[in-house]
């Protein structure tokens, strides 16, 4: 599909699967610091294996400017039809909008699905200026937004400077809050655990313990080890965890987008396997690392083991960013007291939101404020 002229040479293109721009083409415009998920091989396998698509609420629109046929930027957008997996949860202002007789969707987002962790949202070509390239999708978003008839444009989870410039494009600033934790010159475990008091220390030793006395071992995989058979026991506790969730669980992956980027995607995975005493797999977590990052994802486990979910998700990501020299960990999503309570810190996360409708938006700007407020709260507490 193609758009309007958004300037006398740069020009909106919106594609319908990232495999229309060659993958060596979009990963040029991925910077080094940029987060695993807006490569090309990422996007791409979510929509091959229709884990997104015109039956999963994420229909792919993707943003790009062109000048004549070179590719100047692109963003990663949807069209969506409801607000699932997000992590920026907006179903309150839905409810507003349909109290105040607006239709909230569908309605545009700039993200990644499922996956909340800060990055690029809009890649630009090297050697352009990003940040007219950036302000110029910022108006050709809203643009294309009313050519279908949706209610605004949402961008999830950008860099700071890049939330920045939505902003002085006219998109409301939303603030939230991660839990991340930093490595600080920790050089072994036994670092990490000196932050602690001695009764916090002894008691996230007995987590650790208890988990090795039930004889489960727990390891991060090197990149040969994530084979098609960790994939589908991975794929395996995703879904576990998924349905203990009930109504609110979504099994937005499949088995063969598991196995996908166990094939195609694992010089950036970082999979946590727990197995038991006879070496069968009872747990995971999907980690992927890029530079000095690690992000957490997804997790779960086929045992009822105590302290079984921290010694997976927290502690032996830690270890692994320890030993390999990582600086950062972010945790993703859930149970922030968890996270507190072994090390992580409250990090500072955005989102840029424009609404079309002007009785929504003004609505909209106390609450932002108060919520900011709050969020700037929970930064500063101790």
């Amino acid at each position: 599909m193609s758009g309007p002229q958004t300037t006398p040479s740069w020009t909106l293109r919106v594609l319908e699967r990232v495999s229309e721009v060659p993958r060596e083409t979009w990963d040029a415009m991925v910077g080094p610091d940029s987060s695993p998920f807006v490569e090309h091989t990422w996007l791409d396998l979510l929509e091959q294996t229709g884990c997104v698509g015109p039956d999963t609420g994420w229909l792919p629109t993707h943003l790009s400017l062109w000048n004549g046929e070179t590719l100047v930027a692109v963003a990663p957008s949807y069209a969506k039809g409801n607000s699932e997996g997000e992590f920026i949860f907006d179903w309150a202002w839905a409810e507003a909008a349909h109290r105040m007789g607006i239709r909230y969707y569908p309605k545009v987002v700039v993200s990644v699905p499922f996956t909340p962790a800060t990055g690029d949202r809009v890649l630009v070509a090297p050697g352009q200026d990003r940040e007219k390239a950036t302000r110029m999708l910022a108006a050709a978003a809203r643009e294309w937004c009313g050519r279908v008839g949706g209610s605004g444009v949402h961008v999830l989870f950008p860099r700071d400077e890049e939330a920045d410039l939505w902003q002085a494009s006219g998109y409301m600033r939303r603030d939230s809050v991660q839990y991340h934790w930093v490595r600080d010159g920790a050089g072994t475990f036994d670092d990490y655990l000196a932050r602690f008091d001695s009764k916090h220390r002894n008691q996230m030793k007995r987590e650790l313990r208890r988990v090795s006395e039930q004889g489960i071992t727990v390891e991060t995989l090197p990149p040969e080890g994530h084979t098609r058979e960790v994939a589908r026991a991975m794929h395996g506790f995703y879904s576990s965890t998924v349905d203990r969730h009930g109504p609110w669980g979504r099994h937005y992956l499949n088995e063969e987008f598991f196995e996908a980027v166990a094939e195609r995607f694992s010089h950036r995975l970082a999979w946590v396997l727990a197995r038991d005493e006879r070496g069968r797999p009872v747990g995971g977590a999907f980690n992927a690392v890029k530079g000095r990052t690690m992000y957490g994802r997804y997790w779960g486990a086929a045992v009822d083991v105590p302290n079984l979910h921290f010694v997976i998700c927290y502690y032996e990501g830690i270890r692994a960013c320890i030993e390999r020299g990582i600086d950062l960990f972010e945790g993703g999503a859930g149970r922030d007291e968890h996270k507190r309570s072994r090390g992580f810190a409250p990090a500072l996360t955005r989102s840029a939101h424009w609404v079309a409708d002007g009785r929504l938006r003004r609505a909209l700007g106390p609450w932002l404020e108060h919520e900011r407020m709050r969020v700037q709260g929970l930064l500063t507490e101790p």
